[in-house]
């Protein structure tokens, strides 16, 4: 159970990252992704996939660009992910 939580956590890391990369990098391919990220095009497709589907960014002409939506998660980032840290901090045996 733990060991697929990891990987869940390992990916949302990966689309996070490239969610940042758009953001920082628009409009932004997915060959220049794969480069920027020394991830591999079928991982970076993926994540722009997921990212897309979840309303973070959008595909245009010239490649992918962030949304509103990205600048909001980012905006909140750490806050959520204190909140997830004390979360999981809570379920350790004392």
């Amino acid at each position: 159970m733990l060991d697929k939580m990891k990987e869940e956590i390992e990916l949302l890391s990966r689309h996070l990252e490239v969610a940042r990369a758009v953001a920082e990098h628009e409009p932004i391919g997915i060959m220049k992704l794969s480069e920027l990220l020394d991830l591999p095009s079928h991982r970076i497709r993926y994540s722009l996939h997921v990212l897309e589907q979840l309303g973070y960014i959008r595909a245009s002409a010239d490649g992918a660009v962030a949304t509103k939506r990205t600048v909001e998660l980012f905006a909140h980032l750490n806050e959520n992910l204190d909140d997830i840290i004390k979360l999981l901090a809570a379920m350790k045996k004392p």
